[in-house]
């Protein structure tokens, strides 16, 4: 009933905006905006009648359309760190107009932490959106010098990991597959290297960051914590330019030009990690042959077919590499491609047309030909598996007029799972063990209404239907309800055929945003959001690694349903000197995936009898203080939180926390511009530590002790609290005509500090009869990194 309310209440809305709209003559500008040095469109850039109002901000592709009464009118475009373009233009007809914005060097200096300041934060729609400027994000302290995007993203409140080398990253309270990690558009479902130190995505090929973490548009959809958008730059379609850095762990190029000038362009960015290459003269024996890397391709072209007509094609291949000797050899990787075709209808008109493939694979291999002795036989056990995704997605934009918007579009996803193909070798014998491959078809359709009836208020409120089909062919397994908490047993099994029905899901997602200024510098925000996860990652260890599988919904695992509500506070000071925000949220998760004790999730062809669906909910206070103009910059983030669980048969059916609960998370991140040439910059980070299951007491049998948990309470004790201190300074060389450089100086973890990963129990070496409790920290002593950068 609330749903068809708000759908009713939204079509009377904008059947009077629509009505109001049409009494009057109006006329329509529209057109890109562009960097003139490179070619390169620019979001977000303000597009305004000067002196009022009235205005829109390009999207993603740089296009904006702005609807206006007939007559003489002056345009203002502005942006940070761009001289402001102001045009006159006379509306008697719609007209396109294409406009270039040149680089301001005095505003250089003035660079945006979380969005350009022409566009405020009081003014926006959106809430729990972030935005990172990448010069911003480069003059951070780096781990070994290099640039990250994920850990710049982990400085902003209510984001955190569960520990340094974690996979992924964690939002108010969510788990990390919980997010939906967008390369142009093309899913990505590992996003780091080296067991979580470093991101996928090459800075010198990224163009915007955003990170949606509540009041999700319409458009998004399929996970139930945030949104990373990550936007690829489309090439310098001026000059030819070469990008690159050399640094202690890796390399890196880009190399970027026109196609045909003013009309096409392309971008390629490599990577490649040497560790390996480093410490070869210091292994010997069965360790000389120890593989430790990994190197990832990013490239890019586009086409200006016309002045309606662009075209986009865009890709992604990267792998990591790890093995010790002969004996174990690890390696996984992401693929992904994208074509995008972005067409003008008419002036207020746009659609982009986005068709993508992703493919994320591992493989683990065991071998102990190199340790075999004289008469023993050759043994080996290969491990594969992989997720791919075939996805279209139209999507329209109609600019009604300067108060109204509409964004609708569908979108569709085809999935194959291949959870795993085991291989052992002994001797002369091979055995395969090959788990059934799992398909799935995830469609939606959504329209979402932007509505701006006067300065003080504004209102975003649209519907998403999607729906679910897990397809055969295949064997659907059907279990007995049994005591929660213990491994179901089996009741049945159905054979289905190619792409036949095995269990449909749909849902009706409601979305609304408000935004209403007290002042032209105070604001309150609102909103509310039901999303939808049709897909799961199952691991049930903390360990740092990629080997995790990725799973549908099935008939006995139904989809991720959260319902988020956010209110919040903007204060953006005069002058645009500094913005504070805050935010409280709360989020209420159904049908989480959780496991009895000691699931077995290796090649299990049922393993859905060792899977329990659990309720979820967390809730907290995020704050924010930015300073973004001067010599002094940065920010400070705060996080007042709690993400906590139930699971009918787990923990005394009781609520008890998740494993990447933090009460408390603080950032501060600082950049001091010492000169022209030369800055400074620090980021200190204290979170409470992750929660864990230890034993609390012991059984003697036989002298032997026994360590278990007398309460049987989950997460039951909280590991030291984390801190740490990285710093960075960065020297500019002598700025030649087309030679620039720079060298940075980092150190991470300046005083040291041994944060634990984990806590387990040994036996004391001195003193079998006692145990010990043992911390394992990823890093525990100080890391010095440099990096030298050019451009030319």
């Amino acid at each position: 009933m609330k749903t068809r309310l708000l759908m009713l209440l939204g079509a009377c809305l904008l059947l009077i905006q629509v009505r109001h709209a049409s009494a009057q003559q109006k006329f329509t500008v529209s057109g890109y905006v562009k960097d003139q040095q490179n070619g390169e469109s620019l979001i977000g850039i303000s597009v305004s009648k000067a002196g009022t109002s009235l205005g829109t901000v390009t999207n993603e592709y740089g296009f904006y359309s702005l609807t206006l009464p007939a007559g003489d009118h002056e345009i203002q475009f502005s942006y940070i760190g761009y001289a402001p373009v102001k045009m006159s233009v006379s509306l008697r007809s719609n007209k396109n107009l294409d406009v270039k914005m040149e680089k301001s060097s005095s505003q250089l200096s003035t660079v945006t932490v979380t969005g350009n300041k022409q566009e405020k934060a009081v003014n926006t729609l959106t809430t729990s959106l972030n935005r990172l400027d990448i010069a911003q994000m480069k003059k951070m302290p780096t781990f070994m010098g290099e640039v990250d995007v994920l850990r710049s993203i982990q400085t902003l409140p209510g984001v955190n990991t569960v520990g340094e080398g974690a996979n992924g990253f964690n939002v108010r309270g969510g788990a990390a597959d919980e997010n939906l990690i967008l390369l142009d558009e093309a899913p990505v479902y590992n996003s780091t290297h080296m067991m979580g130190f470093f991101s996928v995505f090459n800075p010198d090929a990224v163009k915007s960051i955003n990170l949606l973490k509540g009041g999700f548009p319409a458009e998004y959809g399929g996970r139930t914590s945030s949104v990373l958008d990550i936007r690829m730059k489309d090439g310098n379609n001026q000059n030819f330019n070469v990008n690159g850095g050399i640094s202690n762990v890796f390399s890196r190029l880009s190399l970027e030009g026109p196609i045909k000038k003013d009309e096409s362009s392309f971008i390629l960015a490599a990577r490649r990690s040497y560790i390996d290459v480093l410490m070869k003269p210091f292994l010997k024996g069965d360790m000389k042959d120890t593989k430790l890397n990994f190197y990832d391709l990013t490239g890019k072209v586009n086409f200006k077919l016309n002045k309606n007509n662009t075209l986009f094609a865009s890709g992604y291949l990267g792998r990591d590499v790890f093995g010790f000797g002969t004996q174990i050899d690890m390696n996984w990787g992401n693929k992904t491609a994208t074509v995008r075709w972005n067409h003008v209808f008419t002036n207020r008109t746009f659609l982009n047309l986005t068709t993508f493939y992703s493919n994320y694979d591992y493989s683990l291999k065991f071998n102990n030909e190199s340790q075999k002795g004289a008469g023993e036989e050759n043994q080996s056990y290969h491990w594969t598996s992989n997720i791919i995704n075939y996805g279209v997605k139209p999507a329209f934009t109609f600019y009604i007029n300067t108060h109204n918007s509409l964004h609708f579009g569908l979108q569709g996803i085809y999935y194959t799972f291949k959870p795993g193909t085991g291989t052992g070798v002994e001797g002369d014998e091979t055995s395969v063990k090959e788990l059934t491959q799992q398909h799935g078809l995830e469609a939606a359709a959504y329209l979402d209404h932007e509505w701006k009836p006067s300065d003080k208020l504004g209102i975003q409120y649209g519907i998403r239907f999607s729906s679910y089909q897990y397809l055969g062919k295949g064997t659907a397994y059907y279990y007995n309800d049994t005591t929660p908490g213990i491994r179901r047993t089996l009741a049945g099994t159905k054979e289905y055929g190619a792409n036949e029905l095995i269990k449909a899901y749909s849902y009706l997602e409601p979305r609304i945003t408000a935004r209403y200024a007290l002042t032209p510098d105070h604001a309150i925000k609102a909103s509310y959001a039901r999303t939808t996860q049709y897909m799961h990652q199952l691991s049930n260890t903390a360990s740092p690694t990629p080997l995790d599988i990725w799973t549908p919904s099935t008939n006995n695992i139904q989809p991720q349903v959260a319902d988020q509500y956010t209110i919040g506070y903007v204060y953006d000071a005069p002058s645009s000197i500094f913005e504070i925000s805050a935010e409280a949220f709360y989020k209420k998760m159904e049908h989480q995936l959780d496991y009895i004790d000691n699931a077995n999730l290796e090649l299990n062809q049922q393993i859905e009898a060792d899977l329990l669906q659990s309720h979820s909910r967390s809730y907290g206070l995020e704050v924010m203080a930015r300073k973004d103009i001067g010599r002094t910059t940065g920010w400070v983030s705060y996080t007042l939180s709690r993400s906590e669980r139930q699971t009918n048969g787990i923990s005394q059916n009781e609520w008890f926390l998740n494993r990447y609960d933090r009460t408390h998370n603080l950032n501060l991140v600082i950049t001091h511009e010492l000169n022209k040439r030369t800055s400074l910059s620090a980021n200190w980070v204290y979170a409470s530590g992750t929660p864990g299951t230890f034993a609390d007491s012991r059984l003697e049998f036989q002298d032997w002790d026994i360590p278990y948990n007398s309460t049987d309470k989950r997460n039951n004790y909280r590991l030291p609290s984390f801190h740490r201190l990285d710093m960075s300074l960065t020297l500019k060389g002598k700025q030649l005509r087309r030679w620039k450089g720079e060298w940075v100086f980092s150190l991470y973890n300046v005083y040291g500090r041994r944060n634990a990963y984990t806590i387990y129990f040994r036996q004391n070496e001195d003193d079998p009869s006692k145990k010990e409790a043992v911390r394992l920290s990823i890093i525990g002593s100080i890391i010095p990194g440099i990096t030298y950068n050019f451009k030319f």
